[in-house]
């Protein structure tokens, strides 16, 4: 294949499998960013599907990433179990009250259909007109929240961890019923055109669990969920670590690790090897109050340590660019990819890392 001539799907797979395109991906996940493109508030921009579709194909051919990020905000979710969204003007919408009050909640509880949820067939009608626009381009990369992660929306992180550790039999039911619920709307955004899913799982981050306790619950959670997904999918732990359980995390099935700042990449990219790709690890928060250089600077550095041979997808560390990441910094990353990521990357050979502009 002439290398000049990849498109972002095929730069895409080369380095899924491994080898090297012409130039490093770049996934550049700008979610609210789209509101600005249109000049509408968040909440406005989230309320129809054609302005998500609008604001993901401005924000592609503004920064020439090479995703499309249909991706509305993670209470979405929680809103086809009966929850609520409260919008922000400047920050990703949270989370309202949790639907599961009481642990005893769970006994009762139904795993939602996807077509039943108005806010699910946004999505879904976001994906299909996105596919529309790009065909096999461009890879559209769709989110299902872990059903291991999911209940920290649903009833709250410190009453999720007494269910957790006190109540095995009612954590396995919400366990089966958030899998059936995940693969549902994994495999609804597959045949809607998503490319691939991202599984966010930050639960299962060592930082926020032992090893141990992922190896019997969110592992097995993930293998059974990740087996029904009928397409590719990429674990993401949302800022999280993951070196530690780089294996176990490719003992899911899964083919790409989203990683973290907090982690250095050329150990993450030994550890991987060529078992997961990896996706990764710019600062968001840092990047909040990065010059050009600066950014230019953290672009060089990421390729350096995770880029050669492939198996590298250039993106932020926590799976959304924050709303205060300015033009300048995400077109200075844009142009630093152009500039450095440049298969083969010869001047890696030259260059030694040293403390940032």
């Amino acid at each position: 294949m002439n290398h000049s001539t990849m498109t972002s799907m095929q730069r895409t797979l080369t380095t899924l499998g491994h080898q090297e395109p012409d130039r490093v991906p770049l996934f550049l996940l700008t979610t609210l960013h789209g509101a600005k493109e249109l000049n509408l508030s968040i909440e406005d921009y989230f309320s129809r599907f054609e302005n998500v579709v609008e604001g993901q194909l401005r924000l592609r051919q503004k920064y020439r990433g090479d995703c499309l990020y249909p991706f509305f905000y993670a209470s979405i979710e929680t809103e086809a179990w009966g929850g609520e969204t409260l919008f922000l003007p400047d920050g990703p919408p949270l989370c309202g009250a949790p639907v599961i009050q009481n642990a005893t909640d769970i006994d009762l509880l139904v795993s939602p259909s996807v077509p039943g949820s108005p806010s699910l067939t946004k999505v879904l009608k976001t994906i299909a007109a996105l596919k529309d626009r790009v065909g096999d381009t461009v890879p559209i990369i769709g989110v299902a929240l872990s059903p291991f992660s999911l209940p920290v929306m649903q009833m709250g992180f410190h009453a999720y961890l007494e269910l957790l550790h006190e109540q095995p039999e009612r954590f396995w039911r919400l366990m089966e019923l958030n899998e059936a619920f995940a693969v549902r709307w994994a495999n609804a955004q597959l045949a809607a055109g998503a490319t691939a899913i991202c599984y966010f799982d930050p639960l299962s981050s060592p930082t926020n669990i032992p090893r141990e306790l992922y190896l019997r619950t969110g592992q097995q959670v993930a293998k059974r969920t990740i087996a029904q997904i009928k397409g590719p999918t990429a674990t993401h732990m949302a800022s999280g670590r993951g070196l530690s359980i780089l294996p176990d995390l490719a003992d899911t099935g899964t083919a790409v690790v989203g990683v973290s700042a907090l982690e250095d990449l050329a150990e993450l990219k030994k550890a991987a090897g060529q078992r997961v790709s990896l996706l990764g690890n710019l600062n968001g928060i840092e990047m909040r109050r990065w010059t050009p250089d600066q950014a230019q600077y953290q672009v060089k550095r990421a390729i350096a340590k995770g880029a050669r041979g492939g198996g590298f997808i250039l993106s932020d560390n926590h799976g959304e660019i924050p709303w205060q990441v300015s033009d300048d910094v995400l077109r200075a990353i844009s142009d630093s990819v152009d500039q450095w990521g440049r298969y083969p990357l010869n001047w890696i050979e030259d260059w030694t890392e040293t403390d940032p502009p």
